[in-house]
């Protein structure tokens, strides 16, 4: 009898944790390597849901989907950017990911009522939500020692949170109670990211698969034209770990200046993951000779610049916040040139407009600008439903348009008139401009108290004072890299799999192109392929030892 091949999984995001998890149910031996000292990567950082359509946990909430129907929907926003069968896998696969969890690990989810899809007025989108999951709380002290390893979201401090106690998961929302906020601070029971990073963590350990921290994949070890193994760079110096097949799992290229340069389409200064996510899986992959496609896009995501007390990246995310009444954004010309409430990803297009007589950016600067009723009402925070809040000290601040417009360098006539025209708007209830409002998106991300009708986000400027706060071009990750087949092998440049070569999550060419299908749009895919990856590595490798293949 032969031993069980050897599968390396380097990156411990939500892609490589179910890679490994995947690899081991298939029979391989798995060694699991992280570049940080700390586990978890962008997936530790994020909100934690997944975007899986036609999943079984739809039923409970009545919608009806299918595969064909959001195939629909995904091939409609394509732009002949994306590959239909690397779609087809995804959705062919995710629903059984899902399962595979759920049957095999601590991993359990639940649907998010009513949620809708970022674009769901697309043909096969879902304006009543079903797609996007949620892991429940988890208690870190089931992870023992390792409950300090996993990285903690520096934009979501209070881990003791989930979708759910937001306004977003929540038709009516309720603040959380006193009494048990402390129960899941005493429990250690985390929400979000947290909770699937910690989920997938347990599984790992309960394989004896435990993350070997410190370790940076440095470049494959070529056995022909088979990928046999790796070189790490650790404190202790080089280490070579040969292997009957690798997962790159390393997440995107969006803190290597170089590489971003090279490829990213337009400015995105100001990426909002863990600065570990350096290109490195890239590199590994272009140095055997992969293919590579996706390269100019990334996970789009506005930002804000804020003191490090804060926040101690500095940043903070401009999602929500842009959706709700009283509020607008303008560019250097004093003028709306968006619709300010539209998904997160789609508004980064809108920074890469180009005036191509300038020959410049036209709505970078922007500006969010909103008046002393918006903050009276929501507050200025990552959707915390906070009211009667102190407008940020770092936010400018004016009496007047004028004085806001001469402080920003814009146009005083240009911004009066761009708010007397958006107020007009919020007057009769629509946004002939930029349909803001029109879509269930827009209107589940605003005022809650007006969900359902465009109330939700438009709403009058009114009286001063007034405020401002510049919004740059950030991304929660890039989204281009290795491109791969349907079992996420990495394709060469000659167009042949790589052997014992796969890539799962940021660092390959994400299937979903330029678009981002809804809450979770971004681990889904990462962990589907990653499930893909991890059992076609342990087969195939398995097949080959015995002498099969």
């Amino acid at each position: 009898m032969s031993e069980a091949p050897h599968v390396i999984v380097l990156g411990t995001g939500g892609a490589g944790l179910t890679a490994a998890i995947s690899a081991h149910e298939a029979g391989a031996r798995v060694s699991l390597f992280e570049k940080g000292d700390q586990v978890g990567g962008t997936t530790a950082w994020s909100g934690g849901m997944i975007w899986i359509p036609n999943n079984h946990h739809e039923g409970a909430l009545g919608v009806e989907d299918s595969r064909d129907k959001a195939l629909t929907y995904l091939m409609s926003m394509s732009h002949g950017l994306m590959q239909q069968h690397l779609v087809e896998a995804f959705l062919d696969h995710g629903p059984e990911m899902v399962a595979f969890l759920e049957a095999n690990t601590p991993v359990q989810f639940r649907p998010i009522p009513e949620f809708p899809d970022y674009h769901a007025e697309f043909p096969g989108g879902m304006p009543n939500g079903g797609r996007s999951l949620d892991c429940p709380l988890f208690s870190f002290h089931e992870l023992g020692e390792w409950a300090d390893k996993v990285t903690l979201s520096p934009y979501y401090p209070m881990p003791y949170f989930s979708i759910y106690d937001t306004p977003l998961g929540q038709a009516k929302p309720q603040p959380l109670a006193p009494e048990e906020l402390k129960r899941r601070i005493d429990a250690d029971l985390r929400g979000s990211g947290q909770a699937l990073v910690g989920r997938l963590l347990r599984a790992c350990l309960d394989r004896r698969i435990e993350p070997q921290t410190g370790h940076r994949a440095a470049r494959l070890i070529m056995d022909g034209d088979r990928v046999a193994g790796v070189v790490f760079e650790t404190a202790d110096g080089e280490v070579e770990i040969a292997a009957d097949a690798v997962v790159l799992a390393t997440g995107g290229f969006e803190w290597d200046k170089d590489l971003l340069r090279a490829f990213i389409r337009g400015p995105m200064t100001h990426p909002l993951s863990p600065k570990t996510n350096t290109g490195d899986g890239l590199k590994m992959a272009m140095r055997v000779g992969a293919m590579l496609g996706n390269m100019r896009e990334a996970w789009w995501m506005p930002v804000a610049e804020v003191p490090e007390s804060e926040c101690s990246t500095g940043k903070t995310l401009v999602a929500g916040q842009r959706s709700l009444p009283h509020s607008i954004m303008v560019n250097r010309a004093g003028k709306r040139f968006t619709n300010e409430a539209a998904n997160y990803n789609a508004i980064g297009a809108a920074f890469h407009d180009q005036d191509v007589s300038a020959f410049d950016y036209k709505n970078l600067p922007c500006w969010l600008i909103f008046d002393e009723q918006y903050i009276d009402r929501f507050g200025f925070g990552m959707i915390s439903g906070e009211r009667g809040v102190a407008p940020p000290q770092w936010a400018m601040r004016a009496e007047s348009l004028a004085e806001l417009a001469a402080r920003l360098g814009i146009d005083a006539d240009a911004l009066e008139a761009t708010v007397e025209r958006f107020n007009g708007h919020c007057a009769t209830g629509r946004d002939p401009d930029f349909g803001r409002g029109d879509a269930a998106h827009d209107q589940w991300w605003g005022d809650p108290d007006g969900r359902g009708s465009t109330a939700a986000t438009l709403g009058p400027i009114g009286k001063g004072p007034f405020f401002a706060v510049e919004i740059k071009s950030g991304a929660l990750g890039t989204k281009g890299g290795p491109q791969t087949d349907a079992n996420a092998q990495v394709l060469s440049v000659d167009g042949g799999a790589i052997p014992g070569l796969y890539a799962a999550g940021n660092v390959m060419a994400s299937a979903m192109g330029m678009t981002y299908g809804g809450p979770g749009g971004t681990i889904a895919p990462g962990m589907v392929f990653g499930f893909l990856a991890g059992r076609h590595a342990a087969r195939v490798s398995a097949k080959r030892l015995e002498g099969a293949v």
